[in-house]
């Protein structure tokens, strides 16, 4: 020790200046920091424990020396606490450690400025140290200074970082002491006013944790006037005095939150919108009300509800009323107010392509002038060349011009399809083939188009032929108001010839003329509506629609409902078969991305959320089965009146088709079939879009009904399931075999005609009485032919007094077959013997002629 000391005092200038020192105790900082209140003239700085880690101690020096007189040391913490002792050996660590990085700073700028002196000789400059001795010496003149200059090198940088380091101390624990003393007087002021509790149960523990440790905590110690002041110490004794503050004013928080919560609250008045029913649950999620109390007050009106069960509107409207708010009635279809067609402004209009349907008889060759428009062939591809569903097409001339166009099909059973092509359409092209003239699905398309309001362009077809006989066709449709150009009316007429494509051109001209009258416009800055042309479900897309926009822009991402179902529209496929990003008013394309396959013709509206969507969905199909519900009623009600007049034999019918529309189609026409007939009736039990499934032919088994497909199979597990329980599955691919082969299983189960064929008289002569026998009728037969088991009617007085049938018949006591007119014979009667001379014998025979329908 008295060596460290020595070596202290050599470091002290002859001017009084001191230097950075390390002792082995403490890490000291001479001359520049000022004396603590009755302490000492040095200050102890204390490193914080997250400094450093301790180890340093046991480490000697790069020279092999130690780095301090530990026995000392030890000797002098014998009187302090672990604590102590351990923050202790950290100072020194840190203080080392900081000595040798000072040490490595200053070889740094010794060498740096040796470099900076060699460079200014060089150019001829003062060196550093000159300069800083001119820079001091105008310095000291200036401040008038009596301090001589001596050799002692500039302070390090360490030392000034020091120096400031205490300066900012010292105002800190001036702030401290001053919000400690605030603090103070702010409790002895409380305290007056308050009442003496009993301590907590933390405060009684903290209060056991100080007896133990020795007596109170270091603020309550007066280290103040001691000299074992650190900032070690002012920094705990601050942590202490903060978490103290915290505390309090936690008390005080919750305090304040406590007398709040207690003082009465101001009801808040809520609009309530209530639907036809509401749960329980929602009722109260409405009225920010507790779901208990709700429930306790439907318990009041003897209403035992739970919390997701529904109750009537007249029901929530007294609850909400009840608990001060306001109330709103809606109904259930008010959800549908959202998807409201809003008018578009004159200006957001732009002029848009003409969506035309072609329609038709079947055969006269709608879809090979489509074809030949499109440049592609379909008819290939259709079934015996019929088309079987509606297709939606666009075109685009040379010039830029676009038509979109909608292919129906022209046989009897579509006749829902071809109304719905004339819904969606503006310009309907009737095509009549020039040698068949006009036939019955082409009085039944000018029906559609005058109903719908479309006008009527005529193409007569098959002009190419030698039999063709366009004024005939002409002159025909004069007779259904159908009135050509020729013959000074509106309607225009073009004779074309798919085949030789002679007058598309022609065609398409007219149809853009017409186009251009109408003046037909859309806003595509808008949500996309439309109409669904067709809908399918695909084993690999799942449900897919094809849609017609008729106004604004649908886009990937886009949220619709069509009908009862909705959905994300996933992908935009348009007629060539090519993923489109979004599709503007009179485009055709696929839409993929419907949880269910809705019906063909169902609107299609965009959305704005998916809760908008699921909403209308859940209400559409409430109501769909509300009117199942109801046409079911009403089909037992016609059974009973069926049952009254006799037995009704049903054929149940299971159909599963390809897309909708044509589900559609077979299943209307199936039902005209039975229409009119009071004896059998078809019952379809099932139609869905897809494949034949077991499930299928569990119910065909159980209801012994007829499945159907129609452009499908059944998959593997409903074969093996046909198989086992030996139900046949009727595949077809044209509609008219369909409807044949379903016609022939409803008039098999028609009961056929009785017709009774006057076969012979016989006049009774004798009756004998033969034992084992009964009576016996000794006969002559005056008329025709009695034939043994011919039915008979024995006549008394013209009176028929019993019908049955001929038992016994015999000639000369030999068994015939029949007996001829003036011939004698016996006969006996099944089962009756009340027979006289004179009665007479009506034989005939009954022939079973089979119904038709």
């Amino acid at each position: 020790m008295a060596t460290e000391n020595k070596k202290d005092e050599e470091q002290k200038d002859d001017k009084g200046k001191k230097t950075l020192s390390l002792s082995s105790k403490t890490l000291s900082v001479g001359g520049g920091a000022p004396k603590s209140r009755g302490g000492s003239n040095s200050v102890t700085v204390e490193v914080k424990r997250k400094r450093t880690a301790l180890g340093g101690l046991q480490k000697r020096s790069s020279t092999g020396q130690p780095s301090g007189n530990l026995g000392d040391d030890n000797q002098n913490l014998t009187g302090l606490t672990k604590q102590e002792r351990e923050a202790r050996e950290r100072a020194l660590a840190a203080a080392k450690k900081a000595e040798e990085e000072a040490a490595k700073k200053a070889a740094e700028e010794a060498k740096r400025r040796e470099e900076e002196d060699a460079r200014r000789k060089e150019q001829g400059l003062p060196s550093l140290a000159e300069e800083e001795a001119a820079k001091k010496a105008e310095a000291a003149k200036s401040d008038d200074s009596d301090v001589e200059e001596t050799d002692k090198p500039v302070k390090t940088q360490r030392e000034r970082e020091l120096e400031e380091l205490a300066k900012i101390k010292a105002a800190e624990n001036k702030q401290k002491e001053e919000a400690e003393a605030k603090a103070k007087k702010q409790f002895e002021e409380r305290k007056k006013f308050s009442t003496p509790t009993r301590p907590t149960k933390e405060e009684e523990e903290a209060e056991e944790k100080k007896r133990r440790l020795g007596g109170g905590t270091r603020d309550e110690r007066d280290w103040r006037g001691s000299n074992n002041f650190t900032v070690n110490s002012a920094l705990n004794y601050e942590y202490e005095v903060e978490q103290r503050q915290r505390s309090m004013a936690s008390r005080r928080s919750k305090k304040k939150t406590k007398k709040i919560s207690d003082e009465p609250k101001e009801k808040q008045v809520r609009d309530v919108v209530i639907p036809e029913t509401i749960t329980v649950q929602e009722l109260a999620k409405r009225m920010a009300e507790k779901s208990a109390d709700v429930i306790k007050f439907l318990m009041g009106m003897g209403v035992m509800a739970t919390l997701n069960q529904p109750i009537d509107a007249d029901t929530a409207e007294l609850v909400v009323t009840d608990f001060g708010h306001k109330f709103s009635r809606v109904t259930e279809a008010d959800v549908e107010q959202v998807i409201e067609d809003i008018e578009d402004k004159d200006k957001d209009l732009q002029p848009r392509a003409p969506v035309v349907t072609i329609m038709g008889h079947v055969d006269h060759g709608k879809t090979s002038i489509l074809d030949a428009l499109r440049k592609t062939d379909v008819v290939a591809g259709e079934a015996g060349g019929i088309t079987q569903h509606i297709g939606a097409y666009q075109i685009q001339r040379k010039d830029g011009k676009k038509i979109s166009f909608i292919d129906t099909p022209g046989h009897a059973a579509f006749t829902e399809m071809r109304a719905r092509g004339a819904n969606v359409t503006d310009v309907v092209i009737l095509v009549v083939a020039a040698n068949d003239s006009v036939m019955p699905q082409t009085i039944e398309a000018i029906h559609h188009a005058k109903a719908a309001e479309v006008p009527i362009i005529v193409a007569i077809n098959k002009c190419d032929l030698p039999e063709a006989n366009p004024q005939k066709v002409k002159e025909e449709l004069l007779q259904h108001e159908v009135i050509v150009e020729d013959y000074s009316g509106d309607v225009q007429a073009v004779e074309v010839s798919a085949k030789t494509k002679m007058g598309l051109d022609a065609l398409e001209e007219a149809v853009l003329l017409q186009a251009e009258m109408l003046e037909l416009k859309a806003n595509p800055d808008r949500e996309g509506r439309g109409a669904i042309v067709e809908a399918e479900l695909d084993k690999g897309r799942g449900a897919v629609a094809t849609l017609l926009v008729q106004n604004g822009t649908v886009k990937v991402g886009d949220i619709f409902i069509s009908g009862s179902e909705w959905g994300k529209v996933r992908a935009l496929v348009n007629d060539k078969g090519k993923r489109v990003k979004s599709a503007g008013p009179s485009v055709p394309v696929e839409v993929l991305g419907l949880n269910g396959t809705p019906q063909a013709g169902d609107d299609f509206v965009v959305v704005k959320s998916e809760s908008e969507a699921r909403e209308i969905s859940d209400y559409r199909k409430r109501k769909a089965k509300d009117l199942d519900v109801i046409a079911k009623t009403a089909t037992i009600d016609q059974l009973f009146a069926e049952a009254k007049r006799g037995d009704v034999k049903t054929l149940p019918v299971i159909i599963k088709g390809d897309v909708q529309g044509s589900l559609e189609a077979i299943s209307g026409s199936l039902r005209k079939l039975a229409e009119d007939n009071e004896e059998v009736d078809i019952k379809i039990l099932h139609t869905a879009v897809g494949e034949i499934t077991e499930a299928d032919i569990t119910l065909a088994n159980a209801s012994n009904a007829v499945v159907i497909g129609f452009n499908v199979r059944a998959n593997s597990q409903a074969r093996d399931k046909a198989k086992q329980l030996g139900r046949e599955i009727y595949y077809y691919s044209i509609i008219y075999n369909i409807i044949d082969d379903i016609k022939a299983k409803l008039e098999g189960l028609l009961s056929p005609v009785l017709k009774e064929n006057f076969i012979g008289y016989a006049e009774i002569r004798a009756v004998f009485n033969i034992t084992k026998v009964g009576k016996v009728a000794g006969c002559m037969i005056t008329d025709g032919t009695v034939k043994r088991g011919a039915k008979v009617r024995l006549l008394r007085d013209n009176v028929v007094i019993h019908e049955g049938t001929l038992k016994t018949l015999k000639r000369e006591k030999d068994e015939v077959k029949d007996v001829r007119e003036g011939m004698e014979c016996g006969m006996a009667f099944e089962k009756y013997d009340d027979i006289k001379e004179g009665d007479v014998v009506e034989c005939f025979e009954i022939e079973e002629i089979a119904k038709t329908l």
